[in-house]
């Protein structure tokens, strides 16, 4: 068939196949500090010598010369305080944290730290923990644990509760904080089934702060409560049975109320924390190189 001059031949329309099919993309949750190589070895020095410093009574063998200097310990654990400062300067030099960065972890530690005194004196009533659970979640394991050292630090100094205690306090909330970021949750998971992963994590984590609190102060009790007191002379069985008498008479009531107080209000206002917090870190793009170009004249 001769074709007419000027005409293109019309291009073969290739037979329908079946659709292909797109696996699904996970998207990755936007986080503004994300942990290096060098993040990561000061935050496992902070953590090895955090757990040391929490357990020791459980890892000094029965009569050391160790229980002989408990009243001095706190002091001595105190240098905690550089090494938690070390690991957030890293964070922040290794990964080029931003302007904007800088101004949502401010932003959200005045906000924790604001919360804090609420319910000062009424056991469990810390809402400050919740706000916890959700920016972790959102922003990132990094960010998680440098939000929670700063919030501990400008709460203390918002409250007058600057002491020896504060480094444990730090590192406890950098942890409770990063962990909600490590959770195995899918970034677009259904609404209902993530939050409730985020409260029944709160919950738990609630009492596992309490329990690190704990073991923080209980070594130091002297002979306030002998039944209950930490003995340097007695085996790690002793003093585990002290250590478990102890956290039941002094801070279950607190820790529980702690624990349900967070769980209510991830409940309840966390679905539209999650949106407002994820909105704002997409609008901010913390992850974006920002580029200044020169105008010649």
């Amino acid at each position: 068939m001769t074709r007419a001059p000027g005409r293109k031949a019309p291009a073969e329309t290739p037979a329908p196949g079946p659709p292909r099919s797109r696996a699904p993309r996970t998207p990755r949750t936007p986080g503004a500090v994300q942990l290096g190589p060098r993040s990561l070895l000061t935050l496992a020095l902070v953590s090895a010598v955090g757990v040391a410093a929490f357990g020791w009574p459980f890892l000094a063998p029965p009569g050391s010369q160790v229980g002989s200097h408990t009243q001095d310990a706190p002091w001595l654990f105190a240098g905690l305080l550089v090494l938690l400062v070390a690991v957030v300067a890293a964070s922040i030099a290794e990964s080029g944290l931003g302007p904007k960065a800088v101004a949502m972890l401010g932003v959200l530690a005045a906000t924790g730290a604001a919360l804090r005194p609420v319910g000062a004196g009424t056991a469990g009533i810390e809402p400050m923990f919740f706000l916890m659970v959700l920016s972790g979640r959102v922003l990132g394991p990094g960010f998680g644990f440098v939000l929670g050292n700063v919030t501990m630090f400008a709460s203390a100094l918002l409250t007058g509760g600057v002491g020896p205690w504060m480094p444990f306090q730090m590192l406890a909330m950098g942890w409770f904080t990063m962990g909600a970021g490590l959770l195995p949750v899918p970034a677009r998971a259904p609404g209902r089934t993530e939050v409730g992963i985020l409260a029944a994590y709160g919950f738990f984590a609630a009492f596992a702060y309490g329990t690190a609190m704990n073991m923080a102060g209980w070594p130091f009790m002297g002979a306030l409560a002998s039944n209950i007191a930490f003995d340097p002379h007695a085996g790690v069985p002793a003093n585990l049975a002290r250590f478990v008498a102890y956290c039941l008479a002094t801070s279950l009531g607190w820790d529980l109320g702690r624990a349900l107080v967070t769980v209510v209000l991830t409940l309840t206002l966390g679905p539209a924390l999650l949106r407002g917090l994820r909105r704002a870190t997409r609008r901010a793009a913390f992850e974006a190189q920002v580029t200044f170009e020169g105008h010649e004249r």
